[in-house]
């Protein structure tokens, strides 16, 4: 396997999207506990459950299925259109990036703000807003990552980042730091599962403080790391750093 030499850029950027990553964990772990055994990340579990609605199998109820997709759908289409701008200028980590995981963060406080106030026992009308104000931030969250071109990184699903990995230890291999990176995102949504249920069964009612907390830690550290100096700045300084790889 080769050897990579990192930037510190790119090793911050990596921990953000493993944050998020185990931020996400968190939240679908409290959405199935919490509101019905259905994701707000995850949509390829509501994708099957709909089959099982439309092919007459017991499932969560329709309309929180339904919720959710619609609104992370949503979410990822304004974000992609929003964050389309910076891509192919250069930078690792562009500021429309950070705008739109604060769009996520507000809608994971607005979540908070909700769930606090029922006491982590929502209705049925309630959860189906719940569902589709976290479905709604986690396509933001998946369009503004997707944005970045990290290869196999999604930070609301682990499926395609698993079949990259086992396909790079199997012989596709990029990089040893591009292996430890996946993985990481695979432990990372574990993580932050485990976090979320063990919260949920001692504290629901504050369950979804930690996936909020996560966010806005990303937020605040990569306005930090990524937001003050000008793009043509930064991308000279990062090409700076990767020039001993091979470039004269």
């Amino acid at each position: 396997m080769q050897t990579e030499a990192v930037s510190s850029d790119t090793l911050v950027r990596d921990a953000l999207l493993i944050a998020l990553t185990v931020s996400t964990g968190a939240v679908d772990a409290i959405s199935w506990l919490g509101l019905g055994k259905v994701f707000s990340a995850f949509m390829t579990g509501n994708l099957v459950f709909l089959g099982f609605l439309v092919g007459g199998v017991a499932g969560p109820p329709i309309g929180r299925v339904v919720a959710g997709l619609a609104a992370f759908a949503v979410g990822a289409v304004l974000a992609g259109r929003f964050v389309r701008a910076t891509q192919g200028d250069g930078e690792i980590w562009p500021r429309r990036v950070t705008f739109a995981l604060a769009v996520c963060m507000l809608a994971q406080g607005a979540f908070l703000g909700v769930w606090a106030s029922v006491g982590g026992h929502p209705s049925n009308g309630v959860s189906v807003l719940l569902i589709a104000t976290m479905a709604f931030a986690m396509g933001v969250q998946t369009a503004a990552v997707f944005s970045l071109g990290v290869r196999g990184v999604f930070t609301t699903a682990a499926t395609a980042t698993l079949a990259v990995l086992m396909g790079d230890l199997s012989g596709w291999s990029q990089s040893r730091g591009e292996s430890f990176r996946l993985l990481a995102v695979i432990a990372g949504l574990v993580t932050g599962a485990a976090i979320g249920a063990a919260i949920f069964v001692r504290a629901p009612s504050w369950a979804p403080l930690f996936p909020f907390d996560v966010t806005a830690l990303v937020v605040l550290l990569s306005q930090q790391f990524f937001g003050r100096a000008a793009p043509a700045v930064r991308l000279a300084a990062h090409d700076s750093r990767v020039a001993p790889l091979g470039m004269p």
